[in-house]
């Protein structure tokens, strides 16, 4: 084990949010922090808008899939990122849990590819932040 920090990034559906905020943790980080993303009841496939969202920024998802949280996934990370507050994972010993609960334009009645810019950008600042705290705490 390396103590390269761990981040899980949780939604509901791990189609878009969580993947998202993985795309852009690993573009931003690189191999410095330990990323996975998954679902509390995955869905499907990937929402293309966020796959095209982030695309319009050079960071390449569509090789993703949706998955369940699992222990391997666990067992190497530190901290729990929820997005959303209908992604509840419950408590584990020794790793933290934050919930995001990330901007919703579509209750402003911003929809389509401009409401996906909005939450990709509210994702991608808190990222950052995000980043920034692994690195000094690492």
């Amino acid at each position: 084990m390396t103590n390269k920090p761990g981040v899980l990034f949780v939604c509901v559906k791990n189609g878009g949010k969580s993947q998202m905020a993985g795309g852009l943790m690993r573009h931003l980080a690189g191999d410095t922090v330990t990323v996975y993303t998954a679902g509390t009841k995955p869905g499907p496939s990937l929402n293309a808008q966020s796959v095209e969202s982030l695309a319009e920024l050079g960071i390449d998802i569509s090789g993703e899939h949706t998955k369940p949280i699992t222990t391997n996934m666990l067992a190497n990370v530190d901290l729990i990122i929820t997005l959303g507050s209908e992604a509840v994972v419950d408590p584990v010993p020794g790793i933290e849990i934050r919930n995001w609960d990330t901007d919703e334009p579509s209750t402003r009645g911003i929809e389509g590819m401009e409401r996906m810019r909005v939450v990709r950008d509210d994702i991608n600042a808190r990222v950052q932040s995000l980043r920034t705290e692994l690195m000094l705490n690492s």
